[in-house]
């Protein structure tokens, strides 16, 4: 897959095609540590191209950065947690 360009701002990771918001993830602060992965929406045309997977890798990294644990709240961030064995240690227990 080509370098997507990610553009981020408080509480999201976001892909935008002519100012239009095509693919975004939001997560939110939930306090102690913790962040919550709240929605992730990919527009039907951009489906099937690993870019839900790449966003949910983007709150995984600013999380690491910050260190945060998760909360998968949006079910697309809990099936990839659910393939994603490496990357459960940062859920919040």
């Amino acid at each position: 897959m080509d370098k997507r360009n990610i553009q981020t701002k408080p509480g999201s990771f976001f892909i935008e095609d002519n100012g239009k918001k095509v693919a975004e993830i939001s997560y939110s602060p939930q306090g102690n540590g913790v962040i919550s992965i709240d929605h992730t929406y990919i527009s039907p045309g951009l489906r099937g191209q690993g870019i839900a997977d790449e966003l949910v890798r983007k709150v995984i990294g600013h999380a690491r950065e910050e260190d945060l644990k998760i909360i998968p709240v949006c079910s697309y961030a809990g099936h990839y947690f659910d393939k994603n064995v490496e990357d459960r240690v940062l859920l919040h227990k």
